[in-house]
């Protein structure tokens, strides 16, 4: 397992330029970087090109690696997708998480499925053999089509995960299915799995605005004190042989670039023993 830092905060947090964010993720003692390579990115799909083999030639230079990016390519065909996968490879990047498809709503799921498969993931298959990288359709909590790990195990089906992957993330499987849920998700998944997203949440019990109404809501906080049972989570991930990347994503708000820092040094620090405590 390779521990990288998703650097999507440090640009919206903390504003720092990508040379800035190398070097404090590498002082921060992470591997490597999850680099953003989409709209608002650290790189823009349309300069990918150009600017992506800078991006990971500089992060390299601090001695962090570039397993993965993040992207928002959710269509093959759409500008740019077929360029961002092919730098990508160039740049010796192995994995490229895809973008997000919403959940259409109540009656559309089934027929939702299959038009991914055919129309999307047919074609992003096509791109990842022919440019040698992974795919990773990343499970996200809320009314994305990904929410549930057995609607991502339904979108992988017939798939080589050497090409199109399961990018599990504990967090949202938790916020999604708090007891076992998350459990059978990975187990379900557990032949697909390549990459691992790390954050926590907990559920918070607040008034609205208006401070009239209240409401169950979901919040990041620390690894160490968050739904997820990590010790559990990669107990499984070393048993089925797991061997990708993990990125760490930070996605804390409200807090300034240093905040941001100490928090991610604690969770990096976390993260280090739970092996170790299995």
């Amino acid at each position: 397992m390779e521990l990288v830092m998703f650097t999507k905060m440090l640009k919206n947090v903390g504003g720092l330029s990508l040379d800035e964010a190398g070097d404090r993720i590498a002082e921060m003692g992470f591997e490597g970087a999850d680099l953003t390579v989409r709209p608002e990115g650290y790189v823009l799909p349309e300069d990918a090109a150009i600017r992506m083999p800078e991006a990971v030639d500089l992060l390299k230079s601090k001695s962090l690696t570039v397993p993965m990016i993040t992207t928002a390519i959710t269509d093959p065909k759409e500008k740019h997708a077929e360029e961002v996968f092919k730098t990508a490879s160039e740049c010796g990047v192995k994995f490229v998480k895809l973008g997000y498809w919403g959940y259409e709503g109540f009656g559309t799921i089934t027929e939702q499925i299959e038009m991914v498969r055919g129309r999307n993931l047919k074609g992003i298959c096509k791109l990842s053999k022919e440019y040698g990288v992974t795919a990773g359709i990343h499970i996200h909590s809320g009314d994305f089509l990904t929410a549930n790990p057995a609607v991502v195990w339904m979108l992988l089906q017939d798939f080589d995960p050497a090409y199109v992957c399961a990018y599990i993330d504990p967090g949202h499987m938790a916020v999604e299915g708090g007891l076992s849920g998350w459990k059978m998700g990975m187990d379900l998944l557990q032949r697909h799995i390549r990459m691992v997203a790390v954050k926590d949440f907990g559920w918070y019990w607040k008034k609205d605005e208006s401070n009239s109404q209240k409401g169950w809501t979901v919040q990041t906080v620390p690894l160490s004190e968050g739904l997820v049972p990590w010790p559990e989570v990669f107990a499984y991930l070393r048993k089925i042989g797991f061997d990708g990347p993990v990125s760490i994503h930070s996605e804390y708000h409200n807090v300034n670039l240093e905040e941001l820092t100490r928090l991610t040094r604690k969770d990096l620090d976390y993260l280090k023993k739970v092996p170790k405590s299995i």
